[in-house]
């Protein structure tokens, strides 16, 4: 077994990590977190160098990477913000659902237009009445001739209100099926008549904001459907593993830095004549964090190798996204203990990794989902 990267995997990742210091320094990502700002400048430099068009097929322009080569882009990217990652590749995933369930119309038409960033994608799923049971949605989307009438509430959508961006959305077409059948996947534009877009005011995560949407007679081209009508849970399900493990390669980035500060604190600051590293509590806090650091990156490498190869991974994606997001939130756990009374102030960014981590083991499936996904996988009968 070789755990080296090729030759291409390692200019890869030294390329985005020059781009990522050169481009988005920290001192930058703390202000877009202060006035709460969403870069779009840095977006259209990554789509400059061909980045957003990495995991789609070349005949739509893109370079149809590998899963591993795009872990290795998003690790690298959540350095100093997961949210940098994230508002990269949350576009991605969903033009990836076009590109699986989306016509030839559809893919010819956002595709080449996701690449060159001239639009941009969310998703929305979660309802005040339905988050980890996502199929408890209840926001209607009813066709009335040419067009999709969609009346309802979203909550918690990163990046709704962003200009230029198409909001993938799952919604109620037939209230008389089954939870889980009756959904389908309409694509939205975040301008319409009768829409209204709130940013949620957070404890962290400000650079990509969370937002409430609010529908009233929203009117959709029925054009807009994105695959088969009623059968949008499956198109959910399909690119739920891709994104999962994105997910938990930013969260393995971020701890990287995380562990890098606490640890150069610890080198340097002195208390009782002798660096405060030097003391076996702090020296195990971050071995500790070494360890649990390296683990989680290979839950990561493993699960991208399977899905490189064709194979089955739901329940390695799971493993890598329940350990990468609890290690995470522990590990800026730790560097604020390290820290101490400095991890605590604004002008350090411990107390902004603290602020985003602790969200991670909510979002994008949280560790109670994962474990029981994990448990079924095993086949054991959960609930």
């Amino acid at each position: 077994m070789d755990f080296r990267f090729t030759e291409e995997q390692e200019i890869l990742r030294n390329t985005v990590r020059r781009f990522l210091e050169n481009e988005c320094p920290r001192e930058e990502v703390r202000r877009w977190d202060e006035e709460g700002i969403f870069p779009k400048d840095l977006y259209q430099k990554m789509a400059d160098l061909g980045w957003f068009g990495l995991p789609f097929p070349e005949r739509y322009g893109g370079s149809q990477c590998g899963v591993l080569d795009f872990m290795i882009v998003g690790e690298e990217l959540a350095r100093y913000s997961y949210e940098i990652a994230a508002g990269y590749g949350l576009c991605i995933f969903n033009a990836l659902n076009i590109v699986e369930h989306g016509t030839e119309e559809q893919k010819e038409k956002y595709i080449p237009a996701v690449i060159k960033n001239k639009i941009r994608f969310a998703i929305s799923i979660t309802e005040p009445n339905a988050g980890s049971d996502a199929a408890a949605l209840s926001s209607r989307a009813k066709l009335e001739g040419d067009s999709f009438v969609i009346n309802g509430q979203k909550t918690f959508c990163s990046g709704a209100n962003i200009e230029n961006t198409i909001i993938c959305m799952y919604l109620r077409t037939d209230p008389d099926l089954p939870k889980h059948k009756g959904i389908s996947l309409i694509l939205v534009e975040n301008n319409l008549k009768g829409m209204e877009i709130r940013p949620i005011p957070t404890l962290g995560r400000r650079i990509l904001p969370a937002c409430e949407i609010f529908m009233d007679n929203v009117e959709v081209p029925k054009d807009h459907l994105v695959g088969e009508m009623n059968k949008g849970w499956k198109v959910l399900l399909s690119g739920l593993n891709f994104e999962r493990l994105f997910t938990s390669a930013g969260y393995v980035g971020n701890a990287e830095t995380v562990l890098n500060d606490a640890l150069e604190h610890a080198k340097t600051r002195e208390q009782f004549g002798r660096p405060i590293g030097s003391f076996q509590s702090i020296g195990h806090m971050l071995a500790d964090m070494q360890t649990e650091l390296d683990a989680a990156r290979l839950l990561v490498y493993r699960a991208a190798w399977l899905m490189d190869q064709g194979l089955p991974c739901t329940k390695e994606v799971s493993i890598a996204k329940l350990f990468g997001s609890e290690f995470l939130v522990k590990a800026t756990n730790l560097g604020m203990q390290i820290m101490g009374g400095y991890g605590y102030c604004m002008e350090y960014d411990m107390q902004r990794y603290l602020r985003d981590a602790r969200i991670v083991t909510v979002s994008a499936g949280s560790s109670q989902i994962q474990r029981n996904i994990i448990a079924r996988e095993m086949g054991l009968r959960v609930v």
